[in-house]
């Protein structure tokens, strides 16, 4: 085998695609895959929707079963803490005080859930959603019954919302902003998904936050809200946005700022070194700017993209943004990005009613350029038609009317 190492740190879906992609690839030297988890690799959307839903197993998380990663050749490191990085010494310090040596270094760390920090924050009952253990609490208190207090009304949030009324489970969701999603989707958007929650029985209280968390013992008792309202909780679900593991990888010298910098082909401000993933803040040639993204096609998409990149073949990373949720019976995907949504203009076609069949398409419009699309519900057509119109100019009124064929809406 060829004497190099190329070492890949982060063991969701983004790294185990570097490490996976190396050896589709060819590559014969070693392959060193570290992650501070007790197991191999996984990806998440499973722990929020399949697994929380009670429709797919734990195991379904998992990018390859447990022998594959030997099977190939892949050292997978887990329970190991990466402290530090020195560039010019091709090196990672880890916990213990060992060093881990690389010739190449894919970063693939990605991100984890801001905190609360408000009295009894700390109770055992706070829980987080981003790893599998996390996964396994949650959803032990839908098998119990609840009651559950939601704070964030984000996609996280509302995905066990939808997950815990499906198990029967009294909900109630506390968010600051108006709507939920608001800052993602816009009033308009985010009103369907307001009323969508509510008429599956959710109580959805928009403009409240939460000022305390009390408990019995370590066990949390019940919420009291920015309102002053108490309510009974098991448990509460904490969503309020997530931040990019980079701090020991900024304070190495390496460029960025919320995140890492790349160029298309992944590669950050040091020539030996990748980022892939939720930490990857890419100069994407599809949107002609800078972007970072923290959802599963990101990982899924960029990680055999930075892996090829290391054995030095000619590729970059020119994909659209595409994410995609599922909530009681609606099932949407979304392609593009918005950088504000407060100055885009939205379009809307179909039927919007949430009591109603639910079928409908979202448009996001610049200056009459379409910046983002999505879909509900419309899977005969589904995201490629709309992946097509991100970037063209647009007449909004055809483009509002369903009666015009989507390829007929340009100017």
């Amino acid at each position: 085998m060829s004497e190099e190492t190329y070492v890949v740190v982060g063991g969701g879906l983004a790294g185990g695609r570097v490490a996976e992609t190396l050896r589709e690839e060819g590559f014969a030297g070693d392959v060193v895959l570290v992650t501070v988890e007790d197991r191999p690799p996984y990806e998440r959307p499973v722990l929020s929707k399949g697994y929380m839903l009670g429709t797919e197993p734990e195991t379904a998380a998992y990018l390859h079963d447990a022998t594959w990663w030997a099977d190939h050749d892949i050292d997978v490191r887990t329970e190991t803490m990466v402290t530090g990085l020195r560039p010019a010494d091709h090196a990672l310090d880890l916990e213990d005080g060992s060093t881990l040596s690389y010739d190449r270094l894919a970063l693939a760390t990605g991100s984890w859930p801001r905190r609360l920090d408000i009295p009894g924050a700390d109770l055992d009952g706070v829980l987080y959603l981003r790893d599998m253990p996390e996964a396994e609490r949650i959803k032990a208190v839908l098998d119990a019954g609840g009651p559950l207090v939601i704070v964030g009304a984000g996609w996280i949030g509302l995905e066990i919302a939808a997950a815990a009324r499906s198990h029967g489970v009294g909900v109630t969701v506390l968010e600051t902003a108006s709507l939920p999603l608001q800052r993602v989707l816009g009033d308009e958007v985010a009103t369907i998904f307001a009323d969508l929650h509510r008429h599956h029985g959710v109580d959805l209280r928009l403009g409240t936050g939460i000022a305390e968390i009390r408990g019995d013992g370590a066990a949390v008792s019940s919420v009291v809200t920015s309102e002053g309202d108490v309510l009974p909780a098991t448990a509460v679900v904490v969503g309020i946005g997530a931040a990019p593991q980079v701090d020991w990888i900024l304070a190495s010298g390496l460029r960025g700022e919320n995140g890492v910098d790349t160029d298309a082909s992944l590669r950050t401000s040091d020539p030996s070194i990748w980022a892939a993933g939720d930490i990857a803040a890419v100069d994407n040639p599809a949107l002609g700017r800078r972007v970072r993204v923290e959802h599963w096609a990101m990982a899924n998409d960029s990680g055999p993209v930075a892996a090829r990149a290391m054995l030095g073949q000619d590729v970059v990373f020119d994909k659209l943004p595409f994410f995609y949720t599922d909530q009681y019976d609606l099932g949407m995907e979304y392609v593009g990005h918005v950088p504000d949504v407060t100055q885009t203009e939205v379009v809307l076609r179909g039927d919007t009613d949430a009591t109603g069949e639910l079928a409908f398409q979202a448009f996001w419009l610049r200056d009459g350029v379409v910046e983002a699309a999505m879909h509900a519900n419309l899977w005969d057509s589904g995201i490629a038609p709309l992946e097509a119109l991100v970037g063209r100019r647009v007449d909004a009124a055809r483009l509002a009317d369903p009666s015009v064929p989507l390829d007929a809406v340009g100017v």
